[in-house]
């Protein structure tokens, strides 16, 4: 089996990026951080998550990230599957952040997209079949 491990984001400021992860994943902490160096410029970093996956934040970043409407190289979005998206919608909800985009009507999922603080693009799923293909019907 393979799993992903942790996403390595660049990010302006960590305690409003950090906000924004644990109205998404209450039960995540932040599991360590320090400062480093990253090409002669010191930077704060902290993983928050799990036991089993986690989010770096480093906060050495510097302009905005790309345009998501456009066709840079780059990141378009990253997505998480949730239990109950409602649950999550209405965190960000109170926290500020309401969603960016809703997602294709489906009968078998549910998914929405948020801007985080730093400008990447962060879609939730929820599946509503445990049937593979009604899950990934394109």
């Amino acid at each position: 089996m393979m799993h992903l491990e942790h996403l390595n984001l660049v990010v302006k400021d960590i305690p409003t990026t950090l906000a924004f992860y644990q109205a998404i994943f209450p039960h995540w902490k932040t599991r360590g951080g320090g400062v480093s160096q990253w090409h002669g410029v010191d930077r704060n970093w902290i993983h928050f998550g799990d036991d089993y996956q986690y989010l770096t934040f480093n906060d050495d970043g510097v302009d905005n990230n790309r345009d998501l409407s456009g066709h840079q190289v780059g990141l378009a979005h990253f997505a998480f599957v949730v239990d109950d998206i409602d649950a999550v919608i209405t965190r960000l909800a109170a926290i500020g952040h309401p969603v960016d985009k809703a997602g294709a009507e489906d009968p078998y999922r549910r998914n929405v997209y948020y801007i985080d603080p730093d400008g990447y693009e962060v879609e939730f799923v929820q599946y509503l079949s445990d049937i593979p293909s009604e899950r990934n019907r394109y």
